[in-house]
């Protein structure tokens, strides 16, 4: 009896750990190229960002995201974002948290998945290597002399960074508004954090353009501090988003 216990207990923890491996697998980005059109997938802290977009000719076409699970070469993603079904107006209901699969095979630095709606291979471009790896949402923002503390609601602004790529995203994660996003890689050196924008939603005018903001991790939290796309100062704290 002893020993069939701790055979099914071996058996159980194989499992477990083929699950764990396949998990993190996909943690980090990925990135796949047909022409001019670029897909990029992030996965971190259990949540996935995936966006297509054309830097050459500087077009925004889509993103969608939310939380993910890889279990047995299924990839799950309970979505909170998608800018093809807001802009379709179709009802939050049929699509805000319904979750859609995916096969997927990872491999060292190479992807295959059915991601983008046909079998494609990624490459991988980082391993979420670096302490701004993670997904971080605005708690904070400085208005006059004050800090205003923003608490956590259904509309939300998101950044998503894994090693070396950014993305920030406004949604309403109820309603299924989207209200715009942004991306492309980053650096963070020597207290300066510096965004490089390949895709923007609401100007791609600003494809190419880079912007530096001072930035330090403090207690957990990120202050980062500079000019907006628009030219305004800014103060902001980031924390990470809860589980």
């Amino acid at each position: 009896m002893s020993y069939i216990i701790l055979s099914m207990l071996a058996i159980c923890a194989a499992s477990l750990s083929v699950n764990a491996q396949q998990a993190d697998a996909l943690a980090g980005a990925w990135h796949t190229q047909q022409g001019d059109v670029e897909q990029t997938a992030v996965f971190v802290d259990g949540y996935l960002s995936h966006s297509v977009f054309d830097v050459k000719n500087k077009k925004f076409i889509s993103t969608r995201g939310g939380t993910y699970s890889a279990q047995g070469g299924k990839l799950t993603v309970n979505w909170q974002y998608d800018t093809e079904k807001a802009a379709s107006n179709m009802p939050a209901e049929t699509w805000v948290g319904q979750s859609g699969t995916f096969a997927f095979k990872a491999s060292g630095s190479s992807l295959s998945t059915d991601l983008s709606g046909t079998n494609a291979t990624w490459q991988r471009t980082d391993n979420n290597e670096g302490p701004m790896a993670g997904v971080w949402r605005i708690t904070g923002r400085q208005q006059g002399d004050d800090m205003g503390q923003m608490p956590l609601r259904d509309r939300r602004t998101l950044k998503i960074l894994s090693g070396k790529r950014f993305q920030w995203v406004a949604i309403n994660v109820k309603s299924g508004e989207f209200s715009g996003t942004g991306g492309g890689t980053y650096t963070f050196e020597d207290g300066k954090y510096t965004e490089h924008i390949e895709f923007f939603s609401r100007d791609n005018d600003r494809v190419g353009a880079s912007l530096s903001f001072d930035g330090k991790i403090e207690n957990g939290q990120w202050h980062h501090s500079g000019l907006s796309s628009t030219g305004n100062p800014i103060y902001e704290i980031w924390s990470k988003l809860e589980k």
